[in-house]
């Protein structure tokens, strides 16, 4: 089986090698051909390192974007590279942190060995953040269930076939959100228990604007659900609150229409033709082993 791990990077070069050598270490034992490619994004610091652990990769490299895109469109490129120019079975996103661990990437591979063509996601059971964090994110899950009718206990860290990829090639939604547009082409994904690492270097570039975008992005892919729904309760609390109509009886109103208007120009960023010429962007690609 050939796998392929899909890495975006961004001024995290330190990272990046430790990931490195912990994966060559998690895979020594695997009857698999384990590749590995590293998406810099125009990152403002030299990215490439001396790397000593390589014996257990049949490959890896770094692609060099011209210009930032962002991770998801990180992502979606690699996806495009490997799905154009690379022979493979199965591809692994994940972050360039620590904070998707290497030991799960044992897990992924025999589940795919199991289960032919079908896709795997790791389903968040354990976070490392604060509390507050914590309880942002249960919001964001909560948010997004209830507007869209969907439930995404996923992030970048996935084992996706030919077929899934594919299918994310031919779907707009890929260029703005990868789990929104993984939930929104895969109706029959394999979950399995994932824990958050901690990052190797630094602090979590996750902050609570992130995560805001992060979520609204996800819920716009399902836009028309949302407008429905948003529809529905925007009648229904009207009817509620007729009789109390004030400021403040407005405020879920006013915060809801903000929501709507903000997934609206998330929207906007979903676009074919971009993720279709996305290679168009690779600077160069250093070849490392």
């Amino acid at each position: 089986m050939k796998i392929i791990l899909l890495i975006p990077i961004y001024n995290d070069r330190e990272s990046l090698k430790k990931l490195i050598e912990n994966i060559n270490y998690e895979v020594k034992d695997l009857n698999s051909e384990i590749s590995v490619i590293a998406i810099n994004d125009a990152s403002s610091q030299q990215i490439i390192d001396t790397y000593q652990d390589l014996e257990n990769f049949l490959s890896f490299e770094i692609i060099n974007m011209k210009e930032n895109r962002g991770h998801a469109r990180c992502i979606a490129t690699g996806l495009k590279y490997i799905f154009e120019k690379k022979e493979f079975d199965f591809v692994i996103p994940m972050d360039g942190d620590g904070e998707d661990r290497p030991e799960e990437i044992k897990k992924f591979i025999e589940i795919a060995k199991q289960n032919g063509n079908k896709s795997i996601v790791g389903e968040r059971t354990k976070r490392s953040e604060s509390l507050f964090f914590k309880f942002c994110y249960q919001f964001h899950k909560f948010l997004t269930l209830v507007f869209t009718g969907h439930s995404i206990k996923f992030g970048n860290f996935t084992c996706l076939s030919k077929l899934t990829i594919k299918k994310m090639l031919n779907e707009k939604a890929t260029w703005n959100s990868f789990s929104g547009s993984l939930k929104k082409i895969e109706k029959d994904l394999i979950s399995i228990p994932s824990i958050r690492g901690k990052r190797y270097f630094g602090p979590s570039k996750m902050s609570f604007f992130n995560l805001l975008k992060h979520s609204l992005s996800i819920i716009s892919v399902f836009r028309k659900t949302v407008l429905i729904r948003s529809a529905l309760f925007i009648i229904f609390y009207i009817l509620l609150i007729k009789s109390y109509a004030s400021v403040i009886t407005s405020i879920p109103l006013i915060l809801l229409l903000i929501m709507i208007y903000s997934i609206s120009a998330l929207a906007l960023r979903e676009n074919i033709d971009e993720l279709n010429n996305s290679l168009t962007n690779i600077h160069d690609i250093d070849n490392i082993k």
